[in-house]
């Protein structure tokens, strides 16, 4: 039967030829994060712009409601189906190269969309975008892994977070200043020449000159990090499991309020360009409380999980509020919604990064996973049952998901607390004994060894 300690990564060698010196001070390096969270926002774009498009391009190319949905699930199927592939192809390329060929194909897949006639068309065209965004989030848990230190990794996930938070800020500009008096059309390619620009953050992510503060021995300044619990290898698959499916429910209900968010503020009476326009307060609001809440959770790593249900909780309360139909509930539900409930992105990956130490991309990869098989199945039933219900009730509906993900994710804190050992019956490894400084080979957590592929 395995143990614990079969499941940590040997200590590496004390050098590796070509390797970056050991940072002795734990410091951050943030150029290649902040370049993930551009070329994540280029990424996200075109399944945001199109549900924002909705009406005049279902109009223009006469497509049902179901049928437009269906094309949008295309993006996000296409993500959560891509994450398995891309847990695996990431730690096998330089983070450059990724980030260059996901912000390419986001700028291509617009332009695209922009020339798009046919269903089919939208269909294939979100279906790609969707296997290159299925690439960002393995990518950033590789570099924040790599690149920043333990005590600020809720921060760090915060910020990627933040990416998804921004995400609806483009199109709800672009809908406001250029769709309403121009079109759909040049929308979509002002959207295409935006994504073009994140080549060049891709272009500037280049690895720090030394070398891993996550695998340092202080979590931030004069700070001791707290001692983790040591879980059976069984019961944490089953908790990152069930965490997965809790970030697919939960996604369910804030996907339909961020996704649709235009189309549901029109229907409470709001004017489209309004509407865009509280779209990008409620994105900014997110953005805020993304970067906020991932500072505080550094301060209580172990509190996390706990968080997350609160916010998916908040995002049920939001959703409720927006099915009064009136314009004061749907700004107020809105903004609960898409800048609450939808803020606990990048903590869940801090949060299952610290329950998979040194399989970031594993981590990256079970949360993408959960969250983008949600989305997938936000905009069919939306499309669906909005035609059936209207657009009230459908919202009524999706405050389910992130109810009952709330309610999963408690269970897994209960089955961790439950199976919980204290760290000190755990051997150390070697490269984490006080008074030996980490190896370079321990620099990407993801359990990467130079020149090789991801160790599993």
């Amino acid at each position: 039967m395995d143990t614990p300690q079969q499941h940590q990564l040997p200590a590496p060698p004390p050098s590796l030829p070509g390797s970056p010196a050991t940072d002795p001070a734990g410091r951050s390096h943030w150029g290649r994060l902040v370049a993930t969270v551009l070329v994540s926002v280029a990424a996200v774009t075109p399944g945001l712009m199109a549900p924002a498009l909705a009406a005049p391009v279902q109009q223009a190319l006469h497509l049902s409601g179901t049928a437009f949905g269906a094309a949008v699930t295309c993006f996000f199927a296409a993500t959560a189906l891509g994450s398995f592939a891309a847990r695996r192809i990431v730690p096998r390329l330089p983070v450059r190269a990724v980030l260059g060929a996901v912000g390419l194909l986001a700028a291509a897949v617009l332009a695209g969309l922009a020339l798009a006639g046919h269903l089919w068309q939208l269909c294939l065209l979100l279906a790609l975008a969707g296997f290159g965004n299925a690439f960002t989030q393995p990518v950033a848990a590789r570099v924040i892994a790599a690149d920043i230190a333990p005590g600020r990794h809720s921060f760090a996930g915060g910020l990627f977070g933040a990416s998804l938070g921004a995400g609806p800020f483009l199109p709800g500009l672009l809908v406001t200043l250029v769709a309403a008096p121009y079109g759909w059309r040049p929308a979509l390619w002002t959207a295409a020449g935006i994504a073009l620009t994140s080549l060049a953050a891709a272009a500037l992510a280049r690895p720090p000159a030394v070398n891993s503060p996550s695998s340092a021995m202080s979590s931030g300044p004069g700070e001791a990090p707290r001692p983790a619990a040591v879980h059976s290898p069984r019961t944490t698959g089953r908790v990152v499991a069930a965490w997965s499916v809790a970030a697919a429910l939960a996604t369910i209900g804030s996907n339909v309020g961020s996704a649709y968010f235009i189309q549901i503020g029109t229907a409470a009476g709001f004017s489209a360009g309004t509407a865009g326009t509280l779209q990008m307060l409620a994105s900014v609001l997110g953005i805020a409380i993304r970067l906020g809440s991932g500072r505080q959770a550094d301060r209580a790593p172990h509190r996390i999980p706990r968080t997350v249900a609160a916010m998916m909780l908040t995002g049920t309360a939001g959703l409720a509020l927006i099915t009064a139909g009136t314009p004061l509930t749907f700004l107020a539900g809105a903004l609960l919604a898409v800048a609450g409930g939808w803020g606990w992105t990048g903590l869940l990956l801090a949060a299952t990064m610290r329950l998979l130490p040194g399989e970031s991309a594993r981590a990256g990869a079970a949360m993408q996973g959960g969250l983008f098989a949600g989305a997938a199945i936000g905009p069919l039933s939306f499309g669906a049952l909005s035609g059936q219900f209207g657009i009230p009730a459908t919202v009524g509906i999706a405050a389910a998901g992130p109810l009952l993900g709330a309610l999963l994710l408690i269970a897994g804190i209960r089955a961790l607390a439950a199976d919980a050992r204290p760290a000190e019956r755990r051997p150390v490894p070697a490269d984490q004994q006080p008074g030996i400084p980490a190896d370079t080979a321990a620099a990407d957590r993801t359990g990467d060894r130079t020149g090789g592929p991801a160790a599993r």
